[in-house]
């Protein structure tokens, strides 16, 4: 075990000793500022139950796993400081996100690196433990000599953090508990791991999370929470304006499936405050029932007029990228809107760009009303082994499509 390595279990009760080598009372805390430098210790707090003096960072002569020696012997009270966390009360045993492993663990112990500055040696906090190892040292410490400890430990391979993919979810002093992966990682997840993740979250650390990452991302990771009480609750939870910024970003029946899991006063709220076209969409989906085609759709699709070309689907699809991936079928639609054609995506492979997309449309299709009951859309689905399923209004306007994906959503839900 390297030298420059010292854990929070070996740290926690640790000796500090004066110029003359006196012991002047034990570490019980330490504490790192973010504003000043995200990873050094800026300060060990020292002393017993009651009172506690505070050492900071450039006082320090040396660490090692022996104690921690002074240069300087000015203390001072401990007072609480709101912009200081706290290693052992604000992080050990909390709560994290492994963006790795996908998934929320808890902090057993933190691995710091002892760093020689100019006259004296400073701790930086390098890594949060996760794993058996970290619990070894815990059940250990107080129990087996330091050292023998650490002999031991090698033996079991360590599962850790690195800090620098660590941040405070908000500056909020009363809610610094929640230590969480950074926002970018997050932002990076798929949805769905995410939404996994939040789900095991507590109901603060939720609200942060929504609160913090970009809207497209929370609308994405709100779709793909499977619990709805879960759903309205993270809702619930934030202002208004911001709830409304998500649920802008989401598909309009899977706003109205949230929305009508709230309280009739939040629920307009939030529509209070959204864009007037996206709040038209979602309004229009609300009146519709909840076991409906409409409300089983979801707007992502490419339609087009009956005398485009391939060349013209290709562009549309170069202006949609996201839909790149789950894209199986293009729409055509006469001058007065109503759905004319049903074309595969996989048919513009073996067409030149000015083929008419009318002559590479199905011979024959089929489309189902925007009220009719989900059942039948799901038996529709399955019957005709569609990979998507038009949806119409009373006029033959395409307003949407059921997905084999959106099918197998509602399964699962059912």
């Amino acid at each position: 075990m390297a030298d420059t390595l010292l854990f929070l279990t070996e740290l926690m009760g640790m000796r500090v000793y004066d110029l003359k080598g006196r012991r002047i009372g034990r570490v019980r805390d330490a504490g790192v500022v973010p504003r000043v430098d995200p990873a050094r210790v800026d300060r060990f707090l020292i002393g017993g139950e009651l009172n506690w003096w505070s050492v900071r960072h450039e006082q320090v002569s040396s660490i090692t796993i022996d104690g921690i020696y002074l240069h300087d012997e000015q203390v001072t009270p401990y007072h609480d400081d709101e912009y200081m966390l706290r290693i052992a009360r604000d992080l050990l045993d909390q709560q994290i996100i492994d963006v790795h492993g996908r998934k929320v663990v808890r902090v057993n112990d933190v691995t710091f690196e002892v760093r020689k500055t100019n006259a004296h040696e400073e701790l930086h906090v390098r890594e949060v433990d996760i794993g058996m190892r970290s619990i070894f040292r815990r059940l250990a410490q107080g129990v087996l000599p330091p050292r023998l400890i650490r002999r031991t430990m090698s033996r079991i391979a360590p599962n850790s953090i690195s800090w620098e993919f660590c941040n405070i979810v908000e500056a909020d002093p009363q809610r610094r508990l929640r230590l969480n992966i950074t926002h970018t990682a997050l932002e990076e997840l798929h949805p769905a791991d995410l939404a996994d993740i939040v789900e095991d979250l507590s109901p603060e650390d939720r609200e942060a999370i929504f609160e913090s990452i970009d809207s497209e991302v929370a609308a994405d990771t709100l779709a793909e929470v499977e619990d709805p009480k879960i759903q309205a609750n993270i809702l619930e939870s934030l202002e208004a304006e911001r709830a409304a910024d998500i649920v802008e970003e989401m598909d309009p029946a899977e706003a109205a499936d949230v929305l009508e899991e709230l309280e009739e006063e939040t629920s307009d709220a939030i529509l209070e405050e959204m864009e007037p076209e996206e709040k038209t969409d979602v309004e229009e989906a609300l009146e519709l029932h909840e076991d409906s085609a409409g409300r089983l759709m979801n707007s992502e699709l490419i339609a087009l007029p009956n005398t485009a070309t391939v060349e013209d689907a290709m562009q549309a699809i170069r202006d949609n990228p996201d839909l790149v991936d789950s894209l199986t079928t293009l729409y055509l639609e006469a001058p007065d809107g109503r759905l004319c054609g049903v074309v595969p995506v996989a048919r513009l492979v073996l067409a030149g760009p000015g083929t008419p997309l009318a002559s590479l449309g199905l011979d024959e299709w089929i489309s189902v009303p925007i009220a009719e009951h989900a059942d039948r859309v799901i038996e529709t689905v399955d019957k005709y082994n569609l990979m998507a399923l038009p949806v119409v209004d009373d006029d033959g306007r395409l307003v949407g499509t059921v997905t084999a994906d959106d099918v197998i959503t509602e399964l699962r839900q059912e």
